[in-house]
């Protein structure tokens, strides 16, 4: 499996924002977002196994598994793997591809209102992190959702990214099913 990253830090996103977890990012990527942030095309060739060692060295529970997109080489054995270590599995994708089953939680951040060949195929999700900016979020109803999250999207630009951020928090009002997700690790400046 191509490991862009391993690493421990705090969420900084949606629901478990502030939870410490061991970040396992993996390379590459089937979409092409025009706001991506993450440099997810290079890596290190690693087993299981040695993921799994390298994980075990850091405290927390929760391991968050993303990249680029994890669906396309996430395998039931590295989950179990996970599970046999006593860890919880998050998973975040961009949905256009199925998961392992026995991932424990889903984040969905579909990105189908950004690129072509975003069809989400997922049918659930434990939260949906829609990325905002500045339109109104394309419906979902298909999908059973347990938690909504809209997270303004960072332009690059100052000015443009707290117009977005307030358009956020404004729609957010206007529709209280929704929940306003920022990427905190990046107001506090950690990874």
């Amino acid at each position: 499996m191509k490991v862009n990253e391993i690493f421990y830090s705090l969420q900084g996103e949606g629901y478990w924002a502030g939870t410490p977890a061991v970040f396992v990012r993996l390379s590459g990527c089937n979409l092409r977002c025009p706001f991506c942030d993450t440099a997810h095309e290079h890596g290190v060739l690693m087993t299981e196994e040695e993921i799994v060692r390298q994980v075990q060295q850091y405290p927390a529970y929760h391991v968050v598994i993303t990249g680029g997109e994890p669906s396309l080489v996430l395998t039931d054995t590295l989950v179990a793997r996970l599970h046999d270590i006593d860890r919880y599995v998050a998973v975040e994708t961009n949905g256009t591809r199925p998961l392992p089953r026995s991932v424990d939680w889903i984040t969905l951040s579909p990105k189908d209102a950004f690129t072509d060949r975003a069809d989400v195929v997922l049918k659930r999700c434990d939260e949906l992190k829609v990325v905002f900016d500045g339109r109104p979020p394309k419906s979902y109803d298909r999908l059973h959702v347990r938690h909504l999250f809209l997270q303004p999207c960072d332009t690059g630009n100052p000015e443009e990214t707290r117009r977005i951020t307030a358009a956020a928090v404004d729609y957010c009002k206007a529709h209280p099913e929704w929940r306003l997700s920022l990427q905190t690790h990046k107001l506090i400046d950690i990874r």
